[in-house]
C-alpha cells in the first residue's frame, strides 16, 4: 500500500518523468525541428520506459517514506533508482526496441543521456523540497528555543544536535559545541559551530547568552565530567548529560536520551572492556546459582550472566519481595532465559543441600552477606553466622556437587579489618581459599570498594538529607572511599571469575580514593544547592569499625598483572592455620548466642590484623595515605611497576609481617 501523502508524489512523479523525455528530445534537437519518425519513436520509447521508471522508484522504497525526514541516506536511495531507470532506459531505448522492431532504429545515446540525468532531478527535487520546508518550519521553532552549548563534538555530541534540531518541540535550540580537539576548532557539524575548548565554557555561556549545558561525552571520565559541572555551576546554567557508557551497552539508554547529571557520571572511569569469549564459559548452555541474587550486585549479576544465554538462573535469596521483582524482570526483559527463583537462607545447610542436589550448578556466586559496618558492629554473631557460616555452606556444598567456578563476592573492608563486617569477609576469604586449595578448582574471592546506588550505600543517605534540608552529615574531612558502579562490579566479577584458577583474590583498578567530603558537596551542587549556605555539610566523627582510608591488599600479598588492564590478582594469601581457635568453634559460639566480647575475642585470634573498636571511637592504627592504602598509581596498572613490586613497597610501609593463617 502506498501512504495518501506518496500518492500526490507518484502522480508528480508520472507527470514529471514524462515531460523529461520530451525535454531530452528538445535538448538533443535544440527544439521542436525533429527528423522524421522521431516523434513516432519518441511515443513508443516513453509508452515502455515511464511505467518502468515508477516501477523502478517504488522497488526502490521511494514511496514508503515520509520526506520531511529526508537524510543522506534517503539522498543515495533517489541516486541509485535513478541509476537503476538510466541503465534500463539505456537497454530498452538503445537496444531492445529496435531489436524488437517497436522503432525503425534506436533512441538517441544522448537523449538517453539527458533523460537519466533529468530524471533523478525531478524526483529528487520535489522530496528534499519537502525537507527544506520542514527544516524551515522547525528553524523558526528552534529559534523559540532554549539555547544550549554541547560539550563534546564527537559522535555523541553530533547525534544530540541532530536529534535538537529534528525534534524543535523539545524547545532546546543548539548554540555551538565546545571541545578541546583543536583540529575541530571553528568547524561546523550539523550546521552548529565548534566555538573552542572546554577551558572557554564559563566566556562562550556569558557571550553566546547559553541555557542549558549539555555534556555529551559517555566514556568521558569523572574528572572531566565534575570539571564541567563545576564551570556550569559557577556560569549559573543547569547541565544535562548523555547517558554512560554502561547504560548504552545495556540497552537500558540511547546516546540521544538526556538526563541530569548524576553522581555516578562525577566519579566515572574509561568503560572496562570485557572479554565475552572468556566470561561465556562461566555461564553459556550452563547451570549458574546466584545467592543474595534479591540485592544490587545479585540482581545485576543474574541481569549480566542472562546476556550470556545459560540454560539456567537459579536465583536465591532470602526475601521474597526482592526476588520476585528480580524474577518479573528477567522474565520480561529476557524471556527465553528459564529463571528459577529459590528463597532460602545460606546459613540453612540442609536447605542449601537440597538446592545443589537438585540443580547442581556449574558456576556460583556468592553475594549474600550482611555488609553495613556500625549495623553489624551491634550485631557480631549475626555477621558471622550469615558471613562466615553461610560462605562455608555455600562453598563446601559447591565442592561437593561438583561446581567449577565459585566466586565469593568480598570487600575492601577485609583488607587489615577494623570491623566486624570487614573481619568476617576476611574469615570468608580464607574458607574459600581453603576450598579452592583442597579440591584444586577455580574458587576464587573478588575485592570491592563501596558500591554506588547499592542499598543503603552513602549516596542514597546524602540524597534524602540535603531534601529534608540538611544537614549532610560526614563523619571526617579526610575519610575517603574508593568507590564503583554497579555495573562494574559485576563485569570485574564476571571477568575475574573466568580468569580464576583458585587461591586467587582479584581486585579492580578503582582509580583514586574519594574524599566523602567532595562526594556531598558534589550532590548538593547537583541538586542546584550552595554548601554551606543552602545545605550545611556536618562532621560528626568517625564511627566504630572504620578507618580513614581502605586498602586494597595485604603487604605478603604478591599483587601482581593479569591479562586484564584492570585487574590485579593477589597470590600467596595469607590465612592463620596455627590458632588457638578454629572458625567451627567461632560458628559454634555465635550461634550460641556468645558474648559480643568473647566473639570479638575469637576473631580477632583468627584475623590477627583486625582490631576492635575502642570505647566508639574508629580505630586509626595502620591508616595508610591513599598512595599506599591501594594501587596508588604505582602499580603495574599505572605506571607499568610490577605487581610484585608494589606489594614490596607496600610491605616496607606496613609494621607488621602476616603469619601462617587458618580458615
Amino acid at each position: 500500500m502506498i501512504a495518501a501523502r506518496n500518492r500526490y508524489f507518484l502522480v508528480v512523479d508520472a507527470a514529471l518523468l514524462l515531460l523529461v523525455t520530451l525535454a531530452a528530445y528538445l535538448i538533443r534537437f535544440e527544439g521542436w525541428d525533429w527528423p522524421a519518425g522521431t516523434a513516432e519513436i519518441a511515443v513508443t520509447y516513453l509508452a515502455v520506459v515511464l511505467p518502468l521508471k515508477l516501477a523502478t522508484m517504488w522497488m526502490a522504497g521511494l514511496y514508503r517514506r515520509l520526506w520531511r525526514y529526508a537524510s543522506v541516506g534517503d539522498l543515495e536511495r533517489i541516486v541509485v533508482a535513478g541509476a537503476a531507470s538510466a541503465v534500463c532506459c539505456l537497454i530498452i531505448g538503445g537496444f531492445l526496441l529496435p531489436a524488437a522492431r517497436l522503432v525503425p532504429q534506436r533512441v538517441p545515446l544522448s537523449v538517453l543521456f539527458i533523460d537519466g540525468l533529468l530524471t533523478a532531478i525531478v524526483v529528487a527535487f520535489p522530496r528534499l523540497l519537502v525537507r527544506v520546508t520542514a527544516r524551515w518550519k522547525q528553524g523558526r521553532l528552534l529559534r523559540e528555543g532554549r539555547r544550549v552549548l554541547v560539550v563534546g563534538a564527537g559522535a555523541a555530541g553530533g547525534l544530540i544536535v541532530r536529534e535538537l534540531i529534528d525534534n524543535p518541540q523539545l524547545g532546546m535550540t543548539p548554540v555551538g559545541f565546545v571541545d578541546d580537539d583543536p583540529g575541530k576548532h571553528h568547524h561546523k557539524i550539523h550546521n552548529v559551530r565548534v566555538l573552542g575548548p572546554l577551558s572557554s565554557l564559563e566566556v562562550i555561556v556569558q557571550q553566546f547568552a547559553i541555557g542549558e549545558v549539555v555534556i555529551a561525552m559517555p566514556t568521558a571520565p569523572g574528572s572531566i565530567v565534575r570539571e564541567v559541572l563545576r564551570a556550569a555551576h559557577r556560569a549559573g546554567v543547569p547541565t544535562r548529560t548523555v547517558p554512560g557508557i554502561f547504560e548504552i551497552i545495556s540497552g537500558r539508554k540511547s546516546v540521544s536520551a538526556l538526563r541530569q547529571v548524576e553522581i555516578s557520571d562525577l566519579l566515572r572511569r574509561e568503560p572496562i572492556e570485557t572479554d565475552l569469549e572468556q566470561v561465556r564459559k562461566l555461564a553459556s548452555r550452563r547451570t549458574v546459582l546466584v545467592t543474595g541474587a534479591g540485592g544490587s550486585i545479585g540482581s545485576e549479576l543474574c541481569r549480566q550472566l542472562a546476556r550470556l544465554e545459560p540454560s539456567l538462573i537459579v536465583a536465591l535469596g532470602r526475601g521474597e519481595n526482592s526476588i520476585f521483582e528480580l524474577v518479573e524482570e528477567l522474565t520480561r526483559t529476557f524471556p527465553e532465559i528459564p529463571v528459577a527463583p529459590v528463597i532460602a537462607d545460606v546459613r540453612d545447610r540442609g536447605q542449601l543441600e537440597c538446592v545443589f542436589r537438585r540443580y547442581r550448578p556449574f558456576s556460583v556466586f556468592h553475594a549474600a552477606a550482611h555488609k553495613h559496618v556500625p549495623l553489624m558492629e551491634h550485631n557480631v554473631a549475626e555477621a558471622v553466622l550469615n558471613n562466615v557460616l553461610g560462605t562455608r555452606n555455600v562453598v563446601r556444598l559447591a565442592a561437593e556437587h561438583g561446581t567449577q567456578h565459585f566466586v565469593l563476592i568480598s570487600t575492601d573492608k577485609a583488607v587489615r579489618p577494623t570491623s566486624i563486617m570487614g573481619a568476617t569477609k576476611r574469615l570468608a576469604e580464607g574458607i574459600v581459599h581453603e576450598t579452592a586449595e583442597q579440591t584444586r578448582k577455580p574458587y576464587i574471592s573478588v575485592r570491592f570498594g563501596n558500591v554506588l546506588g547499592s542499598r543503603g550505600s552513602v549516596v542514597p543517605t546524602f540524597m534524602r538529607q540535603i531534601a529534608a534540608g540538611g544537614p549532610v552529615t560526614v563523619t571526617h574531612p579526610e575519610m575517603r572511599r574508593y568507590f564503583m558502579t554497579i555495573p562494574e562490579a559485576v563485569q570485574l566479577v564476571l571477568q575475574a571469575g573466568a580468569m580464576g584458577r583458585g587461591q586467587e583474590t582479584f581486585v579492580l583498578d578503582m582509580g583514586e580514593p574519594v574524599k566523602i567530603a567532595d562526594l556531598a558537596s558534589d550532590l548538593i551542587r547537583l541538586s542546584g544547592l550552595e554548601v554551606n549556605t543552602d545545605i550545611e555539610i556536618r562532621f560528626t566523627g568517625s564511627r566504630p569499625g572504620e578507618k580513614l582510608y581502605e586498602e586494597l591488599f595485604f603487604s605478603a600479598e604478591n599483587a601482581v598483572a593479569t591479562s586484564h588492564p584492570k585487574i590485579l590478582r593477589g597470590l600467596n594469601t595469607s590465612f592463620y592455620r596455627d590458632c588457638p581457635v578454629s572458625v567451627a568453634e567461632l560458628i559454634e559460639a555465635a550461634a550460641a548466642h556468645t558474648s559480643d566480647d568473647r566473639l570479638r575475642e575469637m576473631i580477632s585470634l583468627l584475623v590477627p590484623e583486625y582490631e576492635p573498636p575502642t570505647t566508639g571511637e574508629a580505630p586509626r592504627r595502620r591508616a595508610l595515605s591513599p598512595e599506599v592504602s591501594g594501587f596508588g598509581r604505582a602499580a603495574a596498572i599505572g605506571r607499568g611497576v610490577a605487581g610484585s613490586e608494589y606489594a614490596a613497597r607496600a610491605g616496607r610501609r606496613s609494621d607488621a609481617a602476616p603469619r601462617r593463617s587458618q580458615s
